[in-house]
C-alpha cells in the first residue's frame, strides 16, 4: 500500500500541471476579442464626448454599425490608410444588436502628404442597400455606397447633413498631422478567417449579422455599449 504513494502523488500532480496549462489556454485573449474590446471601448469614448451627439441619435436609426478601433494613416508622397473592425446589424424593432463580423479598411493614395495620424472610426450604415453591399461584396466608399462625413473631433466640424439620405455616416476622432480623414475610395473586407478563428467554425458575415447563426457572450458589453450610447 505503501509503494503505491509515491505514484499517487504522481497522478496528483501530473492532474494539476494539466489542469493548470488548460486555465492557461483558457485565459489566452485572442485577437479577435481584443478587437472586440477594443470596439467597446471606441464607442464608450465617442459616448462621452458631447461633440458626438449626432452620432448618438442617428445610431438609434442605423441598419449597422462598423466599428474600427484605429485607422492608422500616414505617408511621404505615396500615402494610405488601414485598420480591422468590427460590423454589427441593429433590429431597430428590439433594439439588439448582432454578435460582431469581422472586417478590414483600407485603401491607397497619392499626393503632398507628410505626416501620420491615427483615427477611431465608427461607420453607420443607413440603408438595407449598403448593409447587403458590405456583407455580399467588397464595398469601396463613395463608390458602391454614398457616404457622407460627421464630426471629425471634438470642435471640428466637417460638411454633414441632418436628412439622413446617405447609406453611410462616418464619425472619427482624430489626431496627428494630417488635417481631416477622408474615407472615400477607401474599401471595406471581410475577415472570413477571424470570423472562423472567433466562432470556431467556418461562417460569413452574413452567416453572422443576417442568419445570426451564431452567438458571442464575450461580446456582451459591446453590444450593452451600444445600446447605452444611442439617444
Amino acid at each position: 500500500m505503501h509503494r503505491l504513494r509515491p505514484w499517487l502523488v504522481i497522478l496528483v500532480f501530473a492532474a494539476f500541471i494539466s489542469g493548470s496549462q488548460g486555465r492557461a489556454v483558457a485565459q489566452t485573449v485572442s485577437e479577435q476579442q481584443i478587437l472586440v474590446d477594443r470596439a467597446r471601448s471606441t464607442i464608450e469614448q465617442f459616448t462621452a464626448q458631447s461633440d458626438m451627439e449626432q452620432m448618438r441619435r442617428i445610431l438609434k436609426k442605423a441598419r449597422a454599425v462598423v466599428i474600427f478601433p484605429q485607422i492608422l494613416k500616414a505617408g511621404f508622397i505615396i500615402g494610405g490608410e488601414g485598420g480591422s473592425g468590427v460590423l454589427l446589424a441593429h433590429d431597430r424593432q428590439t433594439g439588439a444588436w448582432t454578435a460582431p463580423s469581422f472586417y478590414t479598411l483600407g485603401s491607397g493614395s497619392i499626393g503632398l502628404q507628410i505626416g501620420a495620424e491615427v483615427a477611431q472610426v465608427v461607420l453607420l450604415i443607413m440603408t438595407d442597400k449598403a448593409l447587403n453591399a458590405v456583407i455580399n461584396n467588397q464595398v469601396k466608399l463613395g463608390a458602391d455606397a454614398t457616404i457622407a462625413v460627421g464630426p471629425m473631433g471634438k470642435g471640428v466640424e466637417a460638411a454633414t447633413t441632418t436628412a439622413l439620405n446617405a447609406d453611410i455616416y462616418s464619425f472619427a476622432a482624430t489626431q496627428g498631422l494630417f488635417a481631416g480623414l477622408s474615407l472615400a475610395g477607401s474599401v471595406i473586407k471581410a475577415r472570413n478567417e477571424w470570423n472562423r478563428d472567433y466562432y470556431g467554425q467556418p461562417v460569413t458575415a452574413g452567416d453572422i449579422v443576417i442568419r445570426r447563426q451564431v452567438e458571442a457572450p464575450a461580446a456582451a458589453p459591446l453590444d450593452q455599449a451600444l445600446t447605452r450610447a444611442e439617444l
